[in-house]
């Protein structure tokens, strides 16, 4: 289940966040990576230190909680405080699944959702395509600035070389309320028919039904 979203951040929000990108400090990657994802995570994220990143944090964040498509495809439970990570020419982040458990050792979330926001545009540099790689085939994910893409994090993915520019990307994790990505796929597509239903005849007993289906779906698949 990959869910492409549009206009997740304001233009207001993407211009901050590259404005603070400009300013503050970066540090390796391999800071917060997994012990296997060292051997392979080539980037750069803005320094724990830095007194804006929480700005910048708080910025995803709440345009993440605004939108509608990703509240439907994630069901987020918890959301990971997201990385800002930036890949100059040569960098990249070679093949790796995103660690199951994260957080403090006795606080730990699940990881069930990855998400990248895009806040820099494709023509500022060239190469750094998220490729997910699922049983279709790999998937080559490359978007506009402020959109989203939102994927399993039991996937196998990277990010592609930059071979020219810069590549600006906000990254976070989800511990949805529902951690089968094939359950989380059904209630999204159970939600349109839904809404269609309900767009055709509010009153109706397909509509009625619609709603009674998803509503207890979502109980029986939930965990808190």
């Amino acid at each position: 289940m990959i869910v492409i979203i549009p206009d997740v951040l304001t233009l207001e929000e993407q211009q901050e966040l590259k404005r603070l990108a400009g300013e503050l400090p970066f540090v390796d990657g391999k800071e917060t990576a997994g012990f296997r994802a060292k051997l392979v995570k080539n980037n750069e994220q803005v320094s724990k230190e830095a007194q804006g990143r929480q700005v910048m944090q708080k910025m995803v964040l709440g345009a993440l909680a605004r939108s509608k498509e990703f509240r439907t495809g994630a069901l987020p439970h918890k959301i990971r405080p997201p990385l800002i990570s930036r890949y100059r020419p040569g960098m990249a982040y070679g093949l790796h699944v995103d660690d199951a458990l994260m957080g403090q050792t006795f606080q730990r979330e699940r990881s069930d959702v990855s998400v990248t926001v895009f806040i820099n545009d494709v023509t500022d540099y060239e190469g750094g395509e998220l490729v997910i790689h699922s049983p279709y085939g790999p998937q080559e994910v490359k978007l506009p600035a402020r959109y989203a893409v939102v994927y399993p994090s039991s996937t196998l993915h990277e990010v592609a070389e930059v071979t020219k520019g810069e590549r600006l990307v906000a990254v976070t994790w989800v511990q949805s309320y529902v951690r089968d990505e094939r359950q989380r796929q059904m209630l999204a597509d159970m939600v349109r028919v839904r809404n269609k239903l309900h767009a055709l005849d509010p009153n109706g007993e397909e509509t009625n039904l619609a709603f009674h289906i998803h509503t207890n779906l979502t109980r029986m698949w939930s965990e808190t």
